[in-house]
């Protein structure tokens, strides 16, 4: 199953300092292989910090966080299920065009991929990457965020294979139980020394407390020094 074609849709546009750049078409073109090891650290430095939104795009509420992460200039990685993707494809180009990245969260988010065949996760990885990219207009995920955390040594260089750095997380927010805006925030403040990579959602129920939350987390971590980046590749 590794064994994958070198060809794929590339970005319809060029990656710039990690950045999708709006402007070429979408064209088969060779995938780097990058690393298994799964990515924490921001490209950003040690004060940079990564946020991520998971298991979108939702037609509520993507449209919301995109929105207030425009009015306070933040870019961030939204990890897309191929379900949402293929459902939503103009959502899926919005966060494209706002500068944001792709990451590819499997076809149908399901936590127990760990503990079925390899040929299923390689199917729930592979298709996902083709949906996203059909979605985007040609936009190819840089990462794999494996549903729940259930990463394999299998599933990691899938992923890596097809230029998608495994990523995890330092702080997660908890903002699927919807505790509250005020617990997402101060899980946050808690848990950020642990490391820079931010763990919201922006699907899968009601997400009005992750808005929330997030209006009053950006601001702060700029009044901290921090800077926003990208996982690092």
């Amino acid at each position: 199953m590794l064994a994958v074609g070198a060809s794929v849709y590339t970005a319809q546009a060029d990656v710039v300092n990690g950045t999708p750049e709006a402007g070429a078409s979408a064209k088969p073109a060779a995938v780097k292989r990058v690393s298994s090891t799964i990515a924490h650290a921001s490209d950003a430095g040690p004060r940079g910090v990564n946020i991520t939104i998971d298991d979108g795009p939702d037609p509520r509420w993507t449209p919301q966080v995109l929105e207030l992460l425009r009015e306070e200039g933040v870019k961030a990685t939204f990890c897309l299920t191929g379900i949402q993707a293929q459902a939503h494809p103009d959502l899926v180009k919005e966060i494209v065009a706002d500068g944001h990245v792709l990451c590819d969260h499997s076809v149908s988010h399901d936590t127990a991929m760990d503990r079925k065949s390899e040929a299923y996760q390689s199917k729930e990885i592979l298709d996902a990457e083709r949906m996203i990219t059909e979605a985007s207009g040609g936009v190819r995920p840089l990462y794999y965020r494996a549903p729940g955390g259930a990463f394999t040594p299998h599933s990691r260089a899938v992923a890596a294979s097809r230029g998608m750095r495994p990523l995890g997380w330092n702080v997660d927010t908890k903002d699927f139980e919807q505790p509250g805006a005020d617990s997402i925030v101060e899980t946050v403040r808690r848990e950020l020394p642990n490391g820079p990579t931010i763990l919201f959602h922006d699907a899968g129920g009601d997400r009005a407390q992750t808005v929330e939350a997030l209006r009053r987390v950006l601001p702060w971590l700029k009044e901290e020094g921090r800077s926003f980046g990208f996982p690092v590749r």
